[in-house]
């Protein structure tokens, strides 16, 4: 095949996909289908996510980190937002959706710290034995996901006490401004006060910076080799505009995927907790892409940023915004999630915080967390 040829592909077949994918769920939505409706309406998600990732990828290398990391995550939780949103509407219609929706709020969390998190480390170790990254970041961010979480805890606890469900949304309204004032506090953390805690370390660049050198060396990078990217050459602001014209076509097709699959969810019996999985693994899986790439060039300080951030923006912005949509759109949407939410969100946490607590990660410990998300997805189908 010819190299041009070859490099078009590789660098548009998400487009293509995307948006074909697209056109077949409109046209099938038509159809009546709702199979298929749902299906290529969550593959067109998914490229279509994947190209926003690596749009925001392009601006974060202009922007350094750690606001980098924040456009990655912001983009990809925006997509969150909007699938769960459009979920979320389906409670006019069947109000047990609110339960698929507080499912994928917390699966979106587990899934970027045992998926992503998990599988960057596990190919990362495997390429090479050991990966270092500032330990600081991962401290800071463990810290947070616990107090995030166990903020997350109130409404649960009151919902099992004499208090009525006026309570119970007053609590979780309280919670969720709370949340967003806990971020306003991380955002002047991250980006002005202590913004070494999320830049890599002279010892993690060191060794990036040893090995690229003995590549080039070694004539495994060719310069001339490099794809010419679109989105390469347009201007900052004209890339922010792509993203969020993508997140556009995005939410067209997250209407078709909520109104759809949750009736075949209904159809055949599948459980609100493994629902709110497939949710998250489909907003989700463009930045597992850019991890496991960031982990095989061994910049396992971009992982842990992607991974621990998204976690952290899914929590206390997620929420907020989506109590915020469900109260104007007359939806009563409580925090209250079930004790295996809760659970598995408070040991995911913990198995981070144990991951990353010594600035070094190997294979062993992606795989950890690998097992660890196979046995929270078979509770969940059976939950």
């Amino acid at each position: 095949m010819d190299r041009r040829i070859r490099y078009f592909i590789e660098d548009y077949w998400d487009i293509f996909t995307g948006i074909v994918s697209m056109l077949l769920a409109f046209f099938f939505h038509s159809q009546g289908d709702g199979v298929m409706a749902t299906l290529f309406s969550a593959i067109g998600i998914a490229a279509l996510s994947l190209t926003v990732a690596e749009v925001a990828d392009i601006l974060s290398e202009r922007l350094h980190e750690p606001y980098g990391s924040f456009v990655l995550t912001f983009s990809a939780v925006v997509v969150e937002i909007v699938l769960l949103y459009m979920i979320l509407l389906e409670v006019r219609h069947s109000p047990e959706v609110l339960e698929t929706v507080k499912g994928g709020i917390i699966s979106a969390v587990i899934v970027d710290l045992n998926v992503l998190l998990g599988l960057s480390v596990f190919l990362g170790g495997l390429a090479f034995s050991q990966q270092q990254h500032n330990k600081e970041t991962s401290s800071a961010y463990s810290t947070v996901l616990f107090v995030a979480s166990s903020a997350l805890l109130v409404p649960g606890l009151l919902s099992h006490t004499e208090h009525g469900s006026q309570a119970l949304t007053q609590v979780s309204h309280l919670i969720a401004g709370l949340l967003m004032f806990f971020y306003l506090i991380i955002f002047i953390f991250q980006t002005q006060t202590h913004t070494h805690f999320f830049k890599a370390t002279a010892r993690s660049r060191f060794f990036r910076l040893k090995r690229k050198l003995q590549e080039e060396e070694e004539g495994e990078i060719d310069v001339n080799d490099s794809s010419d990217y679109v989105f390469e050459h347009l201007h900052t602001s004209l890339n922010f505009i792509v993203i969020f014209a993508l997140i556009g076509v995005i939410a067209l097709g997250a209407e078709i995927f909520a109104g759809h699959g949750i009736k075949l969810a209904r159809d055949y019996g599948i459980s609100a907790g493994l629902s709110g999985l497939i949710i998250a693994i489909i907003s989700v899986s463009p930045e597992i892409f850019t991890a496991v790439r960031a982990a095989r060039n061994d910049q396992i300080q971009r992982v842990v940023n992607i991974a621990m951030g998204a976690s952290t923006v899914s929590i206390i912005m997620t929420v907020p915004i989506l109590m915020l949509l469900a109260y104007y759109s007359g939806i009563n949407l409580t925090l209250d999630f079930n004790p295996l939410q809760i659970g598995a969100l408070l040991l995911t946490i913990l198995l981070v915080w144990k991951t990353t607590e010594e600035g070094e990660t190997n294979y062993f410990e992606g795989a950890s967390h690998l097992m660890f998300f196979v046995s929270y997805a078979i509770i969940a189908a059976y939950y």
